[in-house]
């Protein structure tokens, strides 16, 4: 399965212009990926009663490995099915403010750091909307990054549904107050039952994590080959 994945990876490197890998070079990116949700915080609930949380770490587990694979160093606000608020907070709200708190200090801490935030979405009075979008903030080239992504959802998963990037916008606090450019991957609709099956399968996960691979690797190909040119 996990050959299937790199195989995977492999096309759509080539497909966005990198043709191989960018093993061995100074990487000027290092991924921050963030499993949206976690403990007591499940996020949007499928019809049969699926928490988000559980798929987003899959995915974000299965993003590491890969990136991994590609030489770099990276970065999990959280590898387990807990959230990560401090012991001091008690009610819900104490923590669910703890724990965004904690995922931004530690996101800023990074040097070099790249966000990367897994979700699904739902739109439970849409029930046949479906795909996998990324969107953005406003740091830096996010904007950037973002469209590489894009560009390989819509190549491994998509298909004719292909998706646009937007900007996140002040409405999510982990997006807007990160000071590392950073992303936000909705893989998928759990409100759409046929993709919710599909977001449930580790070989779905697998593909989505490629591809998101995939864009990231392409972008900080991009950016390696831009100031070696400007160091000549």
């Amino acid at each position: 399965m996990w050959k299937k994945a790199i195989c995977i990876l492999l096309v759509l490197l080539m497909n966005t212009g990198v043709v191989m890998p960018v093993f061995g070079l100074d990487l000027p990116a290092v991924p921050v990926i963030d499993a949206g949700h976690g403990g007591e915080d499940g996020g949007a609930v499928s019809s049969d009663g699926t928490a988000e949380s559980g798929i987003n770490l899959a995915i974000a587990r299965k993003l590491e490995r890969i990136l991994f694979f590609l030489g770099y160093e990276t970065v999990m606000t959280r590898r387990d099915e807990n959230a990560v608020y401090d012991a001091s907070a008690v009610t819900l709200r104490e923590k669910k403010v703890s724990d965004l708190k904690n995922r931004v200090a530690l996101v800023n801490g990074t040097a070099r750091g790249l966000l990367i935030s897994i979700h699904q979405n739902s739109l439970p009075s849409h029930p046949r909307v479906h795909g996998a979008q990324v969107f953005y903030n406003g740091v830096d080239d996010a904007s950037g990054v973002a469209l590489t992504v894009q560009d390989a959802l819509n190549c491994a998963i998509n298909g004719s549904n292909e998706k646009s990037v937007a900007p996140t916008g002040s409405g999510i606090y982990l997006m807007k107050e990160s000071q590392r450019p950073g992303i936000l991957v909705e893989c998928g609709f759990m409100s759409n039952e046929e993709e919710c099956r599909k977001l449930k399968d580790e070989a779905y996960q697998l593909r989505l994590a490629a591809a998101i691979a995939a864009g990231v690797s392409s972008y900080t190909a991009q950016q390696s080959a831009r100031s070696a040119v400007n160091e000549e």
